[in-house]
């Protein structure tokens, strides 16, 4: 899962690194400015010719990505509207909506990915629940390109229980373990989902529930890392607290967090091709700047030694993946 990034960023090295001379002050000073410079990234492109073009002088020649899928229970009903009354992960005739997410960023954003090696997790199923992940293979093994992703994903949905509640903080803590493994390339963690992270009756007006306290520390420890977080939401929402969630994360090293609207953009009166224009669009926007926050922190290239170590659930069920009967390994007969 390599990255290409360009030379004078590759051998930056760590922030603060090689740079004696420099007093700390004048590090703290610096690192503060760059912090308040990309605390918050506007949507500044309107076209995709103009994000790649971005992209390229920023020296983002490629990058890694890591997909997340939301299985959590509210999927039954968050398609009532949007998706005739059924399930968003019901598999039939017609794509559901994360077949349809999948597909659309495998041709949107795979060309981005250099290796086409992407890791894939689940989470919010009976077996994970808001504490842990799976992996799309029992042996953590990356997919091979996202037509093996949407292969799993359909095999994976079909025999798993949706449950809950919903946290992205382990999916989040997921993606940071693999970039501190691959010492600090830059990766791009796309997480599917069909609503807001899980707020109770309980939770009273200007406070946190623990599910919001985990996603929250998880994006902010994230911002140390060179890792932007893009929320694909499906279903019918609601999303406006989701748009208002970035606005509750405190201080961060920099933005690392964009929401993405999918249902809204593909029920627009347009060809199927502009509306994978529009999304691309919708999801890379803020790439460019993330990326540059990275390159400027010096975060690239890094480790870090602080991240969780993440040992992902194997799927919640056997299945068959690349004619290989995928199961928990037995243990011994005899010592």
């Amino acid at each position: 899962m390599g990255g290409v990034f360009s030379d004078a960023q590759s051998k930056q090295g760590c922030y603060g690194r090689g740079r004696s001379s420099q007093s700390k002050g004048s590090r703290f000073e610096k690192k503060e400015s760059t912090k308040q410079k990309y605390s918050f990234i506007p949507d500044n492109f309107s076209s995709l010719e103009q994000v790649t073009t971005a992209l390229r002088e920023a020296g983002l020649e490629s990058s890694n990505l890591i997909v997340g899928i939301d299985f959590t229970k509210s999927n039954e009903w968050t398609g009532e509207v949007s998706f005739n009354n059924r399930s968003l992960h019901v598999i039939g005739d017609t794509p559901n909506p994360y077949e349809k997410a999948i597909s659309i960023i495998g041709n949107t954003m795979a060309p981005f990915d250099e290796d086409n090696l992407v890791p894939c997790f689940g989470f919010g199923d009976a077996t994970t629940h808001d504490q842990k992940v799976f992996s799309f293979h029992c042996d953590h093994s990356p997919c091979h390109g996202f037509e093996e992703v949407l292969a799993c994903y359909k095999t994976i949905v079909s025999n798993l229980r949706l449950s809950g509640p919903t946290s992205y903080g382990p999916v989040i803590e997921a993606a940071i373990d693999i970039v501190e493994k691959s010492k600090g390339q830059y990766h791009v963690l796309i997480i599917i989902a069909d609503g807001q992270v899980t707020r109770s009756e309980d939770t009273c007006d200007g406070e946190l529930s623990p599910q919001e306290e985990q996603t929250i520390k998880a994006i902010v420890d994230a911002s140390s890392y060179p890792l932007s977080i893009i929320l694909v939401g499906v279903g019918d929402g609601p999303w406006e607290d989701m748009k208002r969630f970035d606005d509750k994360i405190p201080d961060r090293e920099f933005d690392n967090f964009q929401f993405v609207n999918f249902t809204e953009i593909m029920s627009k009166n347009a060809t199927l091709s502009e509306k994978e224009t529009a999304f691309a669009l919708a999801a890379l926007m803020e790439i460019p700047f993330q990326y540059k926050a990275a390159a400027e922190f010096g975060v690239i290239g890094c480790s870090t030694g602080r991240a969780k170590k993440i040992v992902p659930r194997p799927p919640p069920v056997p299945y068959s993946s690349r004619s290989v009967l995928c199961r928990e390994p037995r243990p011994a007969l005899f010592a």
